[in-house]
């Protein structure tokens, strides 16, 4: 069984050690793909996956690094933004970009202040209690979105109470 996935005019790919490359121009992501089921090869057409087996698991992985590739591309041509808002009613929250990390400072009236670490490449914009993250690679970009949403846990707290945090509002592609 075998699949055929196109990459767009312009676009280089390329695999080494089981790491594959899709750059454009500057920007480049990458995804390591280790599955023994599937095989990766770069064409002149695009990407070729092959597998020897037709059970329903080769099938099953070809779709996921079907999948990720696509996503790959899309990240590449449009990028990917997630959207976030930070709601306080108790204690003023301030959130800003320090490095390559976002610090939450009086959550919940808290002396210390929470820190995430933004993941390479993907960039954090602060605007008041508006925050965006964006990026190429899609993964990279919705798990620094969470990140953020989860390091404003409350612990044990009455959440109909405590409603302060940063909550994911919009996500995934073009926003």
């Amino acid at each position: 069984m075998e699949e055929l996935i196109e990459i767009p005019e312009g676009f280089e790919a390329r695999i080494e050690d089981n790491t594959f490359y899709l750059e454009d121009g500057d920007d480049t992501v990458e995804k390591e793909f280790n599955s023994p089921r599937v095989n990766i090869y770069v064409t002149g057409e695009g990407v070729k996956l092959t597998t020897d087996k037709d059970d329903r698991k080769s099938k099953a992985m070809m779709g996921t690094y079907t999948s990720h590739i696509n996503n790959m591309v899309e990240g590449l041509q449009e990028g990917y933004t997630y959207k976030l808002k930070a709601v306080y009613a108790h204690f003023p929250m301030n959130v800003k970009v320090s490095g390559d990390k976002v610090v939450i400072q009086n959550f919940i009236g808290e002396r210390n202040p929470r820190e995430v670490k933004i993941a390479d490449g993907v960039s954090v914009k602060v605007d008041d209690d508006e925050i965006t993250v964006t990026g190429n690679d899609k993964e990279k970009v919705s798990q620094t979105a969470a990140t953020i949403e989860q390091e404003c846990s409350k612990g044990k707290r009455d959440q109909r109470v405590f409603q302060d945090g940063i909550y994911i509002t919009k996500g995934g592609g073009e926003v």
